[in-house]
């Protein structure tokens, strides 16, 4: 299958070249994607919340003030299109581009931002989206499946062979409504990169932290904090 796409800040051509390659030790994570309500608010208001817009998500967003020294927002780059061929996971080959290359969800209200870390080139990327509770569920849950259902594959995007490997990680319990998590492992070239990738669905506000995994568990809690405040 041969589609075009819009390559983001997080689609796999952007991840290679932005994140950089770390080790994980992930002996013995068992796949944990089970939904848990979340403390102390009532189920009903959560599921029922009204969508927020694209600008209300924008001031829902992470800034360099929010995660300390060293860090600072990239600018975000100009759209690319790049051809992209999924080999050996059907499943996400059905799914079609934008889920093979991690791209832009089609959810109509989206806010995001990425941002680096120190003199390094780790990173990590926070992207906010807004619809009905089943709809975002729905939505992410097919991409989670389809991606971590295929533990190994090959994605060609532009002329780059990817070879691709993915991993079910715990999800965090004890944030947010429903939770799914992954790393993924990029390898071209002789390089490989390891992105963690966790989504956090609470009400109708769907959070999605990607980057070094290191960063991503780091600032996981603070960007659901700020993503489903209130005020």
């Amino acid at each position: 299958m041969r589609v075009r796409v819009a390559t983001t800040a997080l689609g796999i051509t952007a991840a290679l070249l932005a994140v950089p390659a770390c080790s994980t030790d992930t002996a013995g994570n068992k796949p944990d994607t089970t939904s848990s309500a979340h403390p102390g608010k009532p189920a009903d208001a959560a599921q029922t919340a009204a969508p927020l817009t694209s600008a209300a998500l924008e001031t829902h967003l992470l800034a360099p003030s929010d995660l300390g020294s060293g860090y600072l927002r990239k600018q975000e780059r100009p759209t690319q299109h790049d051809d992209v061929t999924v080999i050996g996971c059907p499943a996400l080959s059905k799914l079609g581009g934008d889920a093979a290359t991690g791209g832009t969800l089609t959810f109509p209200h989206k806010a995001k931002a990425a941002f680096t870390y120190g003199s390094s080139s780790s990173e990590v990327a926070e992207e906010l989206y807004s619809d009905s509770a089943d709809k975002l569920s729905d939505g992410i849950r097919r991409i989670f499946d389809a991606m971590t259902g295929c533990p190994n594959y090959q994605v060609i995007s532009g002329d780059i062979p990817i070879d691709m490997a993915s991993q079910k990680l715990p999800a965090p319990r004890k944030l947010g409504d429903e939770q799914w998590s992954q790393l993924l492992t990029f390898s071209t070239a002789g390089r490989s990169t390891v992105v963690k990738q966790t989504a956090i669905r609470d009400g109708s506000v769907l959070l999605i932290v990607s980057g070094s995994p290191a960063l991503v568990d780091r600032h996981l809690d603070k960007a659901l904090a700020k993503a489903t405040a209130t005020s």
